[in-house]
């Protein structure tokens, strides 16, 4: 019983070693957030086009004022080579990608705020203004 408790052990510690060695990928991070506010404004698009519910859209518009906040944090020197549409001017200017990140939060935060009052004249202002902070840091700091 021993040395089979001692051998799994030995396995799990094995296995969690190799997982922390591969370590963290902002790449493959930043992609797989990026998906994820893909889809979370593509379900607001959805609500706000079809004039429906717009207090249902307080959360997901909280989620990506929060994503943006964290998003300039996933580009650490180095991690522009790979698998990445990140532009070069994300490490050349980045103040202009940072306050290009904040204006999206910014503007999510106002969507939230309108989502929450339920009023949906401000929601679609909103929503056109996170739709137009998405593309100009696009325009900027994504490769095509």
């Amino acid at each position: 019983m021993t040395k089979t408790l001692a051998l799994v052990t030995a396995m799990i510690l094995a296995v969690g070693g190799a997982a922390q060695a591969q370590g963290f990928d902002p790449i493959e991070t930043r992609k797989a957030g990026q998906d994820l506010v893909n889809g979370t404004f593509a379900g607001i698009k959805a609500v706000v086009t079809a004039n429906g519910d717009v207090k249902t859209l307080e959360s997901p518009a909280k989620a990506i004022q929060r994503w943006a906040v964290v998003y300039p944090t996933l580009f650490p020197p180095g991690s522009d080579k790979g698998n990445t549409k990140a532009a070069p001017t994300v490490w050349s200017d980045s103040a202009g990608f940072q306050k290009a990140a904040m204006n999206l939060s910014t503007a999510s935060e106002t969507l939230a705020t309108a989502a929450k009052a339920g009023d949906a004249t401000a929601v679609a202002a909103a929503f056109k203004g996170v739709g137009d902070a998405c593309g100009a840091c696009h325009k900027e700091y994504r490769l095509k």
